[in-house]
């Protein structure tokens, strides 16, 4: 598998500029004010902590996580190592985004120190420090490869990241990077958690929010994973983009001018008797096609996208037949 080289298809390219140009939106309104900021950055890493936790096997709910991190509460029923494993990764959040600068290099230090802090109350013997033994991965179509190799890949890994990877986009790049940090499994626990934090790292140094892959899509997310295993990225870098995009909107539905708001895709086929049926549009979403993020199950999108995706139609259909 060349995962320096990577082929993707035609719709990613479309995809990347849209959320560039909603990046240089919110680029352009800095600053935001101070309050609505650290409301969406407390929401945020809340919703970082218990999705980036529950792909994992955490049971904390999103209100039981809230109560964790900002009441100190304990929760009945849970157990301890799950009340760590809420309040590290906040921990290891608020580091990231400590060091989270336009000029910032990717180093071993700051990969052993974010894995520490993940680890950190939980499984002291291991945190931050690379693994010194083979593991296996249940429902994963690849062996991790031998500890004795796990140095050499992760600094591989890092020239790559830092200087060897300029021509890519940086959500591509951060795509793969999260990918290949999988395939070298360099710990014996906490890899999901430690490279979805630095893989935000790579994003957020370029100015996109953190990208949050949901528990809900947690399956779909493996799926990507054994993808990009065999060399299919296409899953996986529309998985990053939609995660991007979604945070890029929460954002971006703070400010005053952002009009049309995104409503569920049953309402706008409801209130416009769009053409199209709500199976039709979600399955654009999921696509990438137009422009739209998910809350749980349920896909969200604007008028706007599905008028422009209709007239973009007919515009191909008319030169297709002239």
């Amino acid at each position: 598998m060349d995962w320096k080289h990577i082929e993707l298809d035609g719709t990613v390219q479309p995809l990347l500029a849209r959320i560039d140009a909603k990046r240089n939106r919110l680029a352009q309104a800095r600053p935001i004010s101070g309050a609505a900021l650290q409301r969406i950055k407390s929401e945020s890493a809340l919703e970082w902590t218990y999705n980036s936790n529950g792909i994992e096997g955490n049971t904390l709910t999103l209100q039981e996580t809230r109560l964790v991190l900002q009441d100190g509460i304990t929760v009945k029923g849970k157990s301890l190592r799950e009340h760590f494993e809420a309040v590290n990764h906040q921990e290891a959040i608020e580091y990231i985004e400590l060091i989270a600068k336009p000029t910032y290099q990717l180093s071993e230090y700051d990969i052993l120190h974010t894995h520490a802090l993940v680890l950190d109350k939980i499984e002291k013997d291991f945190a931050g420090r690379f693994r010194n033994s083979g593991v296996r991965i249940t429902g994963a179509n690849f062996t991790p490869p031998n500890a004795r190799k796990v140095y050499d890949y992760v600094h591989e890994l890092m020239e790559w990241v830092n200087e060897g990877s300029a021509d890519l986009h940086p959500i591509i790049r951060a795509t793969v990077f999260h990918h290949r940090f999988v395939w070298i499994h360099p710990f014996f626990d906490g890899n999901g958690r430690t490279v979805r934090l630095l893989f935000n790292l790579l994003l957020m140094k370029h100015g996109y929010p953190p990208a949050i892959i949901l528990r809900s899509d947690r399956k779909k997310y493996y799926n990507a994973l054994n993808m990009a295993n065999e060399g299919r990225y296409d899953k996986l870098v529309l998985l990053v983009c939609q995660a991007v995009e979604r945070g890029l909107d929460i954002y971006l539905s703070n400010l005053d001018d952002y009009a049309d708001e995104y409503k569920p895709i049953s309402q706008i086929v409801e209130e416009t008797q769009a053409p199209y049926g709500q199976e039709y549009l979600s399955l654009l979403a999921r696509r990438g096609a137009i422009d739209a993020y998910k809350e749980g199950n349920v896909w969200y999108t604007r008028q706007q996208s599905v008028t422009e995706y209709m007239t973009n139609r007919k515009r191909k259909r008319k030169v297709a037949t002239s």
